[in-house]
């Protein structure tokens, strides 16, 4: 890998750590409002709407300029939305802006990969990217709880002293302050991001024009026998893992007894745990083998199950009156443990699938397009299950109860996608067999 690898890499990372510090910061604004405990997953929920009602667009738009300058662009919507949010502008709203920056941000990040590397380096630079991603989760919820501990209210206005004009005297405006600042770091780093050298299409004038091509495109990817594989597993897995981030924030704060500060730190453990695994990936995977891993992903939803015991005393079961304690211990540290299991098997198996998944909508419909079909339903699926976590959450269910139903639905769909593929290799083995040997092939040849 070369410098400009790198640049691209730092560029994903302050952005990345950004988004993620900022997420911690508006669950805190919530809070500071006194709004419903159901606002805090409709945050992800306007997050991720700009992704699919945009997904039409801002895969062209991705196509239609050099990748570095559609990042910097993107940088900048983000930047307003942490504005948004210093003036006051509900959370729900401004964050809804962040996220449209992260919409035209994400068929860019992928799609230069594809341009700029030979498709032998995929699965490699996969577990690079996401691997920096999950680094930048990790220092981001880590970071964004750290920024809303009231002790640091006075080395903020210390700080703030020096400057010749006084920005603020609230925690969480300086905490914005903080993650507009990552965003101009990131944006600095987008203007560096080498151009590939691939021509590019002028945005198309007719949206009509825009929205035919793009279902095309989707339609394109969920016939193909291998692109509908690779689709359902990374579009579950996303769904889940923006489910999860909420379900831990509950669980660790409930049943370990963490406040809010304190709690994504067991998001940052999930996060290493997927930064290995994603690792592991990139090692011993190659990109013609990436669907032998589904069944790690079934592993995964049954480890999820093992939450329920836990608490700060130790290990028990059962609730309220009828709760039973089975072992006496720091119960943090088996919860840590846990979560860096559950997400080492989450970074094993979704880095091969995403890479196979890039290969094929990269020959079937080109990188920015693919992208965007992959984040479309991707995120829906995120809206659905977000939306379905808000109904649990407004039903006030246990957060055991929630787990439960979590686990044996990611169990159940990635057992259900594996006899899916099953199937397809039974009625197409032929087209299978010859579609992850050309993969192979590139793997080997570049």
């Amino acid at each position: 890998m070369d410098r400009g690898f790198y640049i691209i890499m730092a560029a994903q990372f302050f952005s990345a750590l950004a988004d993620n510090a900022l997420l911690i910061t508006a669950i805190a604004m919530l809070r500071e409002i006194h709004a419903p405990a159901a606002y805090e997953p409709m945050l992800k929920w306007f997050f991720t709407i700009s992704y699919v009602l945009l997904a039409a667009f801002v895969g062209a738009f991705a196509d239609s300029m050099p990748k570095g300058r559609v990042m910097l662009i993107s940088n900048g919507i983000k930047i307003i939305g942490c504005l948004m949010l210093i003036a006051g502008v509900s959370p729900l709203y401004a964050y809804a802006v962040v996220g449209l920056g992260a919409a035209a941000y994400s068929p860019a990040k992928y799609g230069i990969l594809t341009e700029y590397l030979p498709h032998s380096k995929l699965v490699v630079a996969n577990s690079w990217i996401e691997g920096l991603t999950v680094g930048a989760i990790i220092f981001g919820t880590i970071l964004g709880g750290w920024m809303i501990n009231p002790a640091l209210l006075t080395w903020f206005g210390e700080i703030d002293a020096w400057l010749p004009i006084k920005i603020t005297s609230s925690l969480l405006d300086y905490s914005l302050a903080m993650v507009a600042a990552l965003y101009l770091v990131a944006a600095w780093f987008n203007a560096y991001v080498p151009d590939t050298g691939v021509d590019h299409k002028p945005l198309h004038n007719n949206p009509l024009f825009l929205l035919r091509d793009f279902f095309h495109c989707v339609r394109l990817l969920w016939v193909d026998k291998l692109g509908q594989i690779t689709l359902a597993v990374t579009t579950l897995f996303w769904a889940a893992g923006a489910t999860m981030q909420f379900i831990m924030l509950r669980w660790t704060e409930e049943a370990l007894h963490l406040p809010l500060d304190q709690a994504p730190y067991m998001q940052a453990i999930f996060a290493v745990g997927i930064a290995i695994g994603a690792a592991m990936a990139g090692r011993l995977i190659p990109i013609h083998r990436s669907v032998r891993v589904i069944g790690v992903g079934i592993a995964m939803g049954l480890a999820a199950l093992l939450m329920v015991p836990i608490s700060d005393a130790g290990l028990g079961l059962g609730w309220g009156k009828n709760f039973v304690l089975l072992l006496a211990f720091d119960g943090l540290w088996f919860a840590s443990g846990l979560m860096l299991v559950v997400g080492a098997m989450a970074g094993f198996f979704v880095v091969p699938m995403n890479a196979l998944l890039q290969h094929r909508g990269h020959i079937l419909m080109g990188a920015g397009h693919s992208i965007a079909v992959q984040n479309f339903n991707e995120n829906l699926g995120i809206l659905v299950m977000l939306g379905l976590y808000t109904l649990l959450v407004s039903a006030q269910l246990s957060v055991q109860t929630v787990i439960i139903l979590f686990g044996l639905f990611m169990a159940t769909a990635m057992y259900g996608v594996h006899r899916w593929y099953q199937r397809n290799l039974r009625q197409h083995r032929n087209d299978l067999v010859r579609l992850l040997q050309a993969a192979r092939h590139v793997h080997e040849h570049g």
